[in-house]
This record gives C-alpha cells, structure tokens and sequence, in this order.
C-alpha cells in the first residue's frame, strides 16, 4: 500500500471509526449504539485519508479545561509503520500546546506493547504520588 496520505483536522465519520475500529480488532471493546454520541463530544479530532479512504484517527477529549485525554488513536494496519501514528500524535498534542491552559493533566491509555511509541511522545508513568486506574461499566443480563 502507498504512504501518500492527507491527515485532516476532522472528526471521522460513525462509519469510518467502525471501519477503524474493525480493522484493528477492536469491534468488540467499543459500543457503537453510543459511538456517534462520543464522536460528536470530541474536542479535537484529525482523520487520516488515502484517496478518500479512511485509514487512521486520533481525537482528544475531555473537560476542556483542565483535563484532556487522547483517545482513539488508530491506524490501518496496512498502513503501519509509515510514521502515520506519530504525525496524528504530532497533530494532537500541537493542539493541546496552543488550547490547552497551563498545568493542564494530558491523560492517555496505551495499548500493551505499544508503551516505547507513546515514550517518544513525551508520556510516561504517572508522577509518584499518582497512579492511573480505570474501570470499564459493563451492564449485567
């Protein structure tokens, strides 16, 4: 596959993050009855596009004001290893650089294996006396 691609300042599609989200293999850790929803409450997002077609993401969401958290950052997997995933990070923590205030938290949750990239991104553990933790609501049958 080409590297030509265009990363544009857009919030993908409900389609195009299923698309994504599918190739990836990440279908079943999302809810899709409220993906539309969570899109739309982006506070930033850019979508990555060869010739029309979607193939990666990244978006930024949050408070706004204090606390921001990159999510979603997502790329092809035939398209992996292009330097793609570094210019949407690239993209997004330029965005948060000139909107964010100061002392703002930029939170992110990484996916195993993937901690060296994220590393040369500037984020790293938590500061000692923090320690990130999260849970996932799942609805009883």
């Amino acid at each position: 596959m080409g590297s030509q691609y265009e990363i544009l300042r857009e919030t993908p599609t409900l389609a195009e993050y299923k698309y994504l989200c599918l190739v990836a293999g990440l279908d079943n850790e999302i809810n899709f009855n409220v993906a539309e929803r969570s899109l739309k409450n982006s506070i930033f997002a850019v979508t990555v596009k060869s010739r029309d077609k979607v193939i990666g993401m990244g978006r930024i969401v949050g408070d706004g004001a204090m606390y921001f958290y990159i999510q979603d950052v997502i790329v092809h997997p035939g398209y992996r290893r292009l330097g793609m995933g570094k210019e949407i990070m690239n993209t997004l923590v330029e965005y948060l650089k000139e909107n964010a205030p100061d002392k703002a938290s930029v939170g992110l949750f990484i996916s195993k294996g993937k901690e060296n990239f994220y590393e040369k991104c500037d984020f790293k553990d938590a500061t000692p006396h923090t320690k990130g933790i999260f849970t996932v609501i799942k609805r009883c049958d």
